[in-house]
C-alpha cells in the first residue's frame, strides 16, 4: 500500500492555476517536515518547496516564490501545494516526500507515483 499518494494534477493553460495534495498514510505525519519537488522526462528530481512539522515556517526555491504556496493540514494527513501563474516550463510530475529536517531538508529522490502537471495553450 502506498504510503504517500498524490492528485490534483491536470491539463491547465498558461496563467491558470491547481491546487496538488498529498495524503499520508505514514504514521506520525505531523512530526515530520514535508517537501514537493518535481521532474520532467530525462532529468533529475527539482525541490520546490518544503514546510515544517506544525505548518508554520515554509521555504521555496527561488524560481517558484510567490507563485507556488505549500500548506498542510495535520488533522487530515494531508500536504498541499497551491501552483498560480502556471507557466509552460513548470510541466512537470510532481512529488512529495516526507522530510527529516527543516529547513534546508537534504534531497531526495522521490518514491511515490506523483502527480502530472501539464501547462499548454
Amino acid at each position: 500500500e502506498a504510503e504517500l499518494v498524490e492528485s490534483g494534477g491536470g491539463l491547465v493553460e498558461p496563467g491558470g492555476s491547481l491546487t496538488l495534495s498529498c495524503v499520508s498514510s505514514m504514521g506520525g505525519f505531523d512530526y515530520w517536515p514535508m517537501s514537493w519537488y518535481r521532474q520532467v522526462p530525462g532529468k533529475g528530481f527539482e525541490w520546490l518547496s518544503a514546510i515544517d512539522s506544525e505548518g508554520l515556517r515554509t521555504q521555496y526555491r527561488e524560481s517558484v516564490k510567490g507563485r507556488f504556496t505549500i500548506s498542510r493540514d495535520n488533522a487530515k494527513n494531508t500536504l498541499y501545494l497551491q501552483l498560480n501563474d502556471l507557466q509552460i516550463p513548470d510541466t512537470a510530475m510532481y512529488y512529495c516526500t516526507q522530510d527529516r529536517v527543516f529547513p534546508n531538508p537534504p534531497r531526495q529522490a522521490p518514491r511515490s507515483q506523483g502527480t502530472q502537471v501539464t501547462v499548454s495553450s
